[in-house]
């Protein structure tokens, strides 16, 4: 067998591996990720609490009031969320009890705000004014039992900020961490995010070719347009997709 053969055939075998390896640290985090989850709700249950009872002091939520009131701010990592839920008739098709929006503060996207990717999205959205300081992230639905059940998101009119490209989204979710002062519920947050970053890259993607399609001289501030993307998601499953694949493997 000729020197330069053997040598190609090498690489590939190494390139294998480090696919390999790659793939099993990315099933040891997962699993990481899970078992975390897990022991959050664990605590939950032994204290006889709801996943909202602290941000919401122990009371009834009010239909559209924020929770907390003013947001849930990590001032240092530039991240932040609210909850608040609907009147039933808002959104008829929905099961949700409520839903977390996610934001990116200004100090988490300024420098991408001028990069080639970002003008672009920007021209095809009408280039928004950008006097707004955050950017609408993601929406996280729970179940009446405090469960993440669904993601979704939504135009620009609705939470009255802007949004990002499908790509700087995904990233800025990828690298999200929080401190808000809510430990619990900032520990769900980030949990479900990585455990579902496959799905959510599909949901961004699905977002902005809803916003390129759709026909309207200002798209992001078009009421006949709100939740521009959405999928169920089962947690019991993903759970188990990291040791499935072990299994597999």
């Amino acid at each position: 067998m000729r020197p330069e053969v053997r040598c190609q055939m090498r690489a590939k075998e190494l390139m294998q591996l480090v696919t390999q390896r790659n793939s099993e640290l990315a099933g040891d985090a997962q699993r990481a990720v899970g078992q975390r989850l897990l022991e959050t709700y664990a605590r939950l249950a032994e204290q006889n609490k709801h996943l909202l009872t602290d941000v919401m002091g122990g009371q009834m939520p009010h239909q559209l009031h924020h929770y907390p009131e003013g947001d849930a701010v990590d001032h240092d990592h530039g991240y932040q969320w609210f909850y608040h839920s609907h009147a039933p008739e808002d959104r008829p098709d929905s099961t949700e009890h409520g839903h977390f929006h996610l934001f990116a503060g200004k100090a988490c996207w300024t420098h991408r705000h001028n990069s080639t990717g970002e003008r672009a999205f920007q021209a095809l959205t009408g280039r928004p004014a950008e006097l707004a300081n955050t950017r609408h992230l993601l929406a996280i639905g729970l179940s009446a039992k405090g469960v993440p059940s669904n993601l979704f998101t939504v135009n620009s009119w609705v939470t009255g900020d802007m949004m990002l490209s499908a790509d700087a989204t995904a990233m800025l979710l990828e690298q999200m961490k929080l401190n808000t002062g809510y430990e619990t519920i900032d520990t769900v947050i980030e949990c479900v995010v990585s455990l579902c970053r496959n799905q959510i890259e599909q949901l961004l993607a699905a977002r902005d070719q809803v916003l390129f399609s759709w026909e309207s001289a200002n798209v992001l501030a078009d009421r006949n347009l709100e939740v521009l993307s959405e999928t169920t998601i089962d947690l019991d499953d993903l759970l188990q997709s990291p040791r499935r694949n072990e299994s597999l493997g």
